[in-house]
């Protein structure tokens, strides 16, 4: 019997490097990440003057301070207590309803000079992907220099080495829907205040002023506002209006 099918004979040729696929980078200054990115010039608003010391005292927790602190520990002590015995199933679908409500996650990179560095990621993508990024808006000579991500305080540092950050996705890693990472360079001199951020020539072009925060003040009145409703005095005809009427015919009747 025949075989109908065609039978799809091998490539006698070996694969050159032209027909395997290539991932494309995530350069910041192409078509698919014109409007992903955005680029912050240092903050020039000057830091808030250092409060007075507080005295000894402040920092003496009340019972109420205590309670609060003993029923937080027990409560993630039950939480990883049960931890082991929650169905996989419905730990699976907790971290879905995550990702339903926040389907992206903007991640904004901080350098030491505060310059800051900010793109929008699917939530389900892994650190690499912001390493990635990050590694190709540096300049040249820098690239090849290894640098870590880390967030502060506390300090938690995002290493792809890591085996229980590299396999989890941006929600896993509780960044979504928004997070702020720092950055440090293996080679400390780049980790001054002082150095500029050793970014593309191309992004520090499009860097903008970071929006200012709201001031709250402002919208605050500068004083006791008058009431609009005003308050009639009482007049002879209102009060005529209350008297009741056998208290009328009893005035008549006296006249």
């Amino acid at each position: 019997m025949s075989n109908i099918y065609p039978v799809v004979q091998p490539s006698t040729h070996p694969a050159t490097p032209s027909d395997v696929p290539k991932l494309s980078k995530l350069e910041p200054n192409s078509a698919r990440d014109h409007h992903t990115f955005k680029v912050y010039k240092p903050s020039s608003i000057a830091s808030p003057a250092p409060s007075l010391p507080l005295p000894d005292e402040y920092f003496d927790p009340t019972a109420a301070d205590l309670k609060a602190a003993q029923s937080t520990l027990a409560a993630r002590t039950q939480a990883l207590v049960n931890a082991p015995l929650e169905l996989r199933s419905v730990r699976e679908a907790r971290e879905q309803v995550k990702r339903d409500r926040w389907p992206n996650t903007t991640i904004r990179i901080r350098f030491t000079d505060r310059t800051q560095l900010e793109r929008t990621f699917p939530s389900t993508d892994k650190i690499r992907s912001v390493y990635a990024f990050v590694r190709n808006s540096l300049r040249e000579d820098v690239k090849p220099i290894k640098f870590i991500l880390y967030q502060s305080p506390p300090k938690r540092d995002l290493k792809v080495s890591d085996p229980q950050v590299r396999d989890l996705d941006l929600a896993q890693l509780q960044l979504a829907p928004s997070s702020v990472l720092l950055l440090r360079f293996e080679d400390e001199s780049l980790n001054g205040s002082h150095v500029p951020a050793p970014l593309l020539p191309d992004l520090l072009a499009q860097a903008v002023d970071l929006p200012a925060p709201p001031n709250f003040d402002s919208s605050l009145p500068s004083g006791p506002e008058k009431s609009s409703v005003s308050v009639s005095s009482p007049t002879s005809s209102s009060i005529e209006k209350k008297i009741p009427k056998w208290l009328k015919m009893g005035l008549k009747k006296t006249k």
